[in-house]
């Protein structure tokens, strides 16, 4: 095996960055909370893209149910904490990472020393964790740290970023006083405003949100990947060009239909309460034929 070179590593990433870009990404650190469906492949990915400084938090390990669309999950790995394969993996990428584990997960009382340093933060938690993403939102919020989060969505991505001068993430959602499936709704309306993925469900039994359970795809997690990393990599650069909330992007690889959307005034939106309304009355119709 030959001796692991930075700049032959990733080489051929030079011409989309310059050299001098390479050895900023080298020296930036991402925070990625949650290794699961989109966690594992942002962290792998971004890795790829030569950044050399992560802090990660997971506290699961693998199971066959997450082998269609977890990176990590293979027979070899069931059983085995997340956190601790996907960190093999990065460093497979490349050996010099500085990687600062987190293997409780994202926690409140650690939420500083997770986010020390951080240059973005990229969400990678589970749909419902909504406790630990609303601490996680409002810590990056005031310490400054912009925000991607890609949510896989039926077939396709769906696109927000947060950061200074944009909407607040709880002027967007409308979180505060919701229980958990009107915090489900909104996020899912808030993270989709064109809501690409309605309509081509096959089963709609296997959708409940009361429940924490829905149909996954990696083609999903693979696409957010993508996107997720090269909003990032305009994040770390400065380049320019991410627009914060109230502005979202989603697309639908079923569809093959792309959709930017505006929505200001978040949650108050009169289009977001409309599509708040017509989700409802999906989810009751879902219910019923259950």
């Amino acid at each position: 095996m030959g001796v692991f070179n930075y700049d032959e590593a990733f080489s051929r990433n030079i011409g989309w960055v310059t050299e001098s870009e390479q050895q900023q990404l080298r020296q930036s650190r991402v925070a990625i909370g949650g290794l699961g469906g989109v966690g594992g492949v942002h962290l792998l990915t971004l890795a790829r893209l030569g950044i050399g400084q992560f802090s990660i938090a997971d506290f699961d390990v693998f199971d066959i149910v997450n082998f269609n669309r977890q990176v990590g999950a293979v027979v070899s790995t069931i059983g085995r904490p997340k956190i601790d394969v996907l960190s093999d993996m990065a460093r497979e990428i490349n050996p010099e990472v500085d990687l600062r584990l987190f293997p409780d997960g994202v926690k409140i009382e650690s939420l500083d020393s997770f986010l020390d340093g951080v240059d973005v933060y990229v969400d990678g938690l589970d749909f419902f964790a909504f406790s630990a993403r609303r601490a996680t939102f409002s810590a990056c919020e005031k310490k400054g740290i912009p925000i991607v989060t890609a949510a896989p969505l039926g077939l396709g991505v769906a696109l927000l970023a947060f950061g200074p001068g944009g909407m607040p993430y709880e002027d967007y959602f409308g979180f505060n006083g919701c229980d958990e499936e009107e915090m489900a709704i909104r996020f899912l309306v808030g993270l989709s405003p064109a809501m690409l993925q309605r309509g081509y469900v096959v089963d709609a039994t296997r959708v409940n949100l009361t429940e924490r359970r829905g149909p996954s795809s990696i083609a999903a997690c693979q696409l957010c990947a993508g996107v997720a990393a090269v909003e990032t990599l305009k994040l770390l650069l400065g380049r320019g060009g991410v627009k914060y909330a109230p502005w979202g992007s989603q697309f639908d690889a079923y569809r093959m239909q792309y959709s930017r959307t505006w929505r200001p005034g978040g949650y108050k939106n009169p289009l977001q309460r409309l599509m708040r309304s017509l989700v409802r009355g999906q989810l009751a119709k879902m219910a019923q034929g259950r």
